[in-house]
Formats: C-alpha cells, sequence, structure tokens
C-alpha cells in the first residue's frame, strides 16, 4: 500500500475485503453513508448488494425487472432516498438472450432503504445498433449523467425519469469508430459541475458542459490511459482511475493518479501509478475507511465460467 494515494481512516475495514456469493460478479460499486457499507452491482444476476466491511453480503435488489440483464454502474442518491444502477446486457449475465444482447439497456430507479423499484429509464437511444448504458454519474440537482461505450454516447436523466443525449460518438474521442473497441465508460460530476469522462479504447479523458454537451479534450500529460474504465474524484482535487486489459490488449491492470495541471482540468499529470494486484480492476471508491478498488473476476464470464467470490482492496 502506498502512503501517497491513501485516502481516508483505515479502522474497521481490512485492507483487502473478499465477498463470497453465487457467481456475483460486481462490475460498479458505491458507498453507502447510511448503512456504512458498499452497495454492488452484479454482471451476471443484474442484483444489488450490500457488503460491510469483513465481506459479508446481504441481498437488497433480489428480483430485478426480466429487463435488467446486468447492472453495472450503481449510485447512490442519498437526498432523495434513491439508488441508481445502469444496467445492459453484453451477453454474458444469466438471463441473456440473442433479442436481448446489446439492445435492453438503461437506468433502474430503487428505493435505497428497501431495494423496490421505482421506474425504469429506457436508454437505447438513437440509431446506434447496439447499447449498453453504464456507469451512472449524479448531480446535486439529481440529474443523472449515463455512459454508454456501446453506442459512445453519454445521456442525461432527470429526477423524473425523461432522458435525452447529451453527448454523441464522435465528440468524445475523435477518430474512435463505433464497433473498434469499448468508448466511454467511466464518468463523473465535478464539483465546478461539469462533467468529466474516460473513453476506455483510447485512453482519452474529456472534459463535458452538463448543460450544452460540449466536449474538450482534457490534455493528460503522461499520455493516455489505455483501458481506462472508472475514475474517482477525491477530496484533495486528484483523480483515481483504475485501467485493466479486459477488452484492451494495449490495457494494464493498474491504479493511476491525476492531478489538474490548471484546477479546471483543461490538462492534467500523472502523479503516481502502480500496477494493481488483482487482475482487471474494473471500479474505485474514496470511502470513510480509505480508497478501495473492485476487482469482481469479469474475465471468468468473458471465458464461459463463473467464480464464487470477488476482492475489494485498499489503495
Amino acid at each position: 500500500m502506498s502512503d501517497s494515494i491513501s485516502g481516508g481512516t483505515e479502522a474497521n475495514f481490512a485492507e483487502v475485503i473478499t465477498g463470497h456469493a453465487d457467481a456475483l460478479h460486481p462490475e460498479g460499486f458505491d458507498w453507502d453513508p447510511n448503512r456504512g457499507a458498499f452497495l454492488v452491482s452484479s454482471t451476471r444476476h443484474g442484483t444489488a448488494s450490500i457488503v460491510d466491511g469483513s465481506g459479508r453480503i446481504t441481498p437488497l435488489v433480489t428480483d430485478p425487472d426480466p429487463r435488467i440483464v446486468s447492472t453495472v454502474g450503481i449510485t447512490v442518491d442519498l437526498p432523495r432516498n434513491r439508488l441508481l444502477l445502469g444496467y445492459h446486457d453484453l451477453g454474458i449475465g444469466a438471463r441473456s438472450t440473442p433479442e436481448t444482447n446489446l439492445k435492453e439497456s438503461g437506468m433502474a430507479v430503487y428505493d435505497l432503504t428497501t431495494g423496490e423499484e421505482q421506474f425504469l429509464v429506457d436508454l437505447a437511444l438513437g440509431p446506434e445498433p447496439m447499447h449498453a448504458a453504464d456507469r451512472v454519474a449524479l448531480a446535486e440537482d439529481g440529474t443523472a449523467y449515463v455512459s454508454d461505450p456501446a453506442a459512445n454516447k453519454i445521456y442525461r436523466v432527470s429526477v423524473e425519469g425523461k432522458a435525452e443525449v447529451l453527448v454523441d460518438s464522435q465528440a468524445l474521442s475523435p477518430g474512435w469508430e463505433l464497433g473498434t473497441g469499448a468508448g466511454v465508460i467511466g464518468i463523473r460530476v465535478h464539483p465546478a459541475g461539469y462533467l468529466l469522462a474516460m473513453h476506455y479504447s483510447t485512453g482519452l479523458l474529456a472534459r463535458v458542459s452538463a448543460d450544452t454537451g460540449e466536449v474538450h479534450q482534457v490534455e493528460l500529460e503522461g499520455g493516455p490511459i489505455l483501458g481506462g474504465d472508472a475514475f474517482a474524484l477525491r477530496a484533495d482535487g486528484t483523480m483515481v482511475v483504475v485501467s485493466n486489459k479486459l477488452a484492451n490488449e494495449n490495457g494494464e491492470d493498474a491504479v493511476t493518479v491525476l492531478s489538474p495541471v490548471d484546477g479546471d482540468w483543461s490538462a492534467a499529470k500523472t502523479v503516481h501509478h502502480q500496477p494493481w494486484a488483482e487482475q482487471n480492476p474494473t471500479d474505485v471508491l474514496p470511502t470513510p475507511h480509505g480508497d478501495y478498488v473492485l476487482s469482481g473476476r469479469p474475465e471468468y464470464l468473458f471465458r464461459g465460467e463463473t467464480a464464487d467470490d470477488f476482492v475489494l482492496r485498499r489503495i
């Protein structure tokens, strides 16, 4: 563990938390302050579960709508007591079908306390042949922004569930073509109100207007982060990025910390980089107990197998 990138107190939570469940395969996670625990998604089952500091798992969303094959990004909307889940079907979920594969795509809204479904938002928007809503970023007013690496889009969803395309295709990564890999995945709302989004295949980072969708590429002094899957914004203003080689042979299982050169993320420099101990990390999360990285064993699913464990490892 490196002190240079560790965040928060480490009391009561182990450095390595291993969860055991029947082929859960979480790809995203978030922190629930009310429970003092993690919430994780499930690529295999389309559910959501609570994970405490010892790795004990308690189901929260257990019987999802049939349209939800895989849950991916997961975001706690504490002021409205809601849980937001990006869902899609990449053909590796237990309920995947030829009819839903890369077709069913959206955001599900649940009661944070009970796990009861409130409504679904269809995000298979536009003429693209494939859709796969993924990560969910939340603004203070409850507006959600959802990435779609299959269509290479960012959607904007109101509190009431009205959805629209905010950013389309080429603007996010010039020169990238649909069908050549995964598009934008990682997305966050900066405290200043704009979005930051990372393109998985090209490793480019973009600053996006939450109002107009105007895109500006962030100059990365250390070069693109190929296979950059997800990132977190820390209280000190830095960004922690996890990358992998799950769908990018040029990627690296690693953690990289970026710092804005001028404070407004028009340019950024790498201030720390380390290979990661677990294979294919897919998400990173600051918590009161430190910054944790999730490795949900996705490589098993892509080769037609399953695993019954996943790891949360503190940076």
